[in-house]
């Protein structure tokens, strides 16, 4: 399966995620990392393996208090070889076809930040767009729509519980499951709480395409061997 490392950013670094409660993330501190910085932390994670795609998580764009832009195109820059799925909150169809003109990777678009059915039915077959199914506690965030017009998803599809993430509680394997039954073959992606190799396994056994994940890898709770393995 698919194990995509986190870079969540804020202000220009790297912060560490936790429950989705945004306004108490804090610089990343990890032993794979000299610093927060996000080049610094790209490097760290390609030292425990070979990782083809990164999850970016632009926060700041996400609340409306600015971007990482910058950042986003130094990581370009600096790692070419790498795949950038992005999430800068974007909501409306010129900002999404910019972006996407600009080349930069693949644009997530999170369901928190719609405000209807439009963006998604215009991009649903592009090949560089996921959609990120986003549910904090047991409710969906977004338009409710949304959650039941399959027709508009596209072929990648990412299942965010916000209150797991960083949380060390484990996969939402029953939401997960449930997605999968109605999603009509398309791959999707766990993010939030998978705690180790175990999980991983447990995810692969249920069809999952592959997994999200920050915290195990900066804690050593997911290695290099471990995915190797896998």
């Amino acid at each position: 399966m698919d194990i995509i490392p986190v870079l969540d950013l804020r202000g220009g670094i790297v912060v560490r995620a936790h429950r989705g409660q945004r306004d108490q993330y804090r610089p990343l501190k990890s032993p794979l990392s000299p610093t927060s910085d996000p080049a610094d932390v790209m490097r760290g994670l390609y030292s425990v393996y070979p990782f083809r795609t990164f999850y970016v998580a632009d926060l700041d764009a996400i609340m409306g208090t600015g971007n990482n832009e910058a950042a986003q195109r130094r990581l370009k820059a600096e790692f070419p070889a790498a795949v950038f799925w992005v999430d800068n909150g974007v909501s409306d169809l010129s900002s999404a076809r910019s972006w996407l003109d600009a080349g930069l990777g693949h644009l997530v678009i999170g369901s928190e930040s719609q405000h209807d059915m439009a963006l998604m039915r215009s991009l649903s077959e592009h090949d560089r767009v996921v959609l990120s199914l986003d549910f904090r506690d047991q409710a969906f965030v977004g338009p409710p729509a949304l959650l039941d017009d399959v027709a508009s998803w596209p072929r990648r599809l990412i299942v965010m519980t916000l209150a797991r993430v960083g949380s060390g509680a484990g996969p939402d394997l029953d939401r997960l499951r449930a997605m999968r039954e109605i999603a009509a073959g398309r791959d999707i992606y766990a993010a939030g709480g998978v705690r180790d190799s175990a999980d991983l396994a447990v995810l692969k056994r249920a069809g999952i395409s592959g997994a999200l994940v920050a915290t195990s890898l900066h804690d050593g709770r997911l290695t290099g061997s471990d995915l190797e393995a896998g």
